[in-house]
């Protein structure tokens, strides 16, 4: 996926947009990493910073909960999530990786608002640092654009 600043003539702009992000505290370590990164691609491609909301999640559990309320509040035109989960001793981190995708999911359908997954589901520490802003980019920006392009597509139809 082509990655840089919005140029005149370029199709995806985040001009206009109003985008919340719901961010989860927990590996806090990581999110602030996804965030910085999906704030800086929004920008990035036109956004204005003003023009974003941040929105604190006690976890990943919780960011289905508030991201279906920002989607429904009718103040935003998308709505990005960012969590990480880390593969433990147990398989909570598969329940709950289960539950907040198939919530985020019902959240986006179920209100017409673009809502990207941007949830970390890893193994290892090391992981989930590659992932935000590391070896493997940072999916907190990829999260961001897919959310622009998602919003965009969603206008068209309207």
């Amino acid at each position: 996926m082509a990655k840089g600043p919005a140029k005149p003539g370029n199709a995806l702009s985040a001009r206009r947009l109003r985008v919340a992000i719901v961010v989860s505290r927990y590996n806090a370590f990581i999110t602030d990493r996804l965030l910085e990164g999906a704030r800086d691609e929004f920008v990035e491609l036109g956004g204005r910073a003003s023009a974003l909301t941040v929105l604190h999640a006690p976890g990943s559990f919780e960011l289905p909960q508030i991201a279906s309320a920002a989607a429904h509040s009718g103040g935003f035109d998308a709505v990005v999530a960012l969590g990480c989960l880390i593969k433990g001793e147990t398989r909570h981190d598969e329940y709950i990786a289960q539950a907040v995708a198939l919530g985020l999911t019902q959240a986006s359908v179920g209100s017409g608002v673009a809502v990207s997954f941007g949830v970390l589901t890893v193994d290892t520490q090391a992981q989930a640092e590659d992932r935000a802003g590391g070896s493997h980019g940072n999916k907190g920006a990829e999260a961001m654009r897919a959310a622009v392009q998602t919003a965009h597509a969603i206008r068209s139809l309207a």
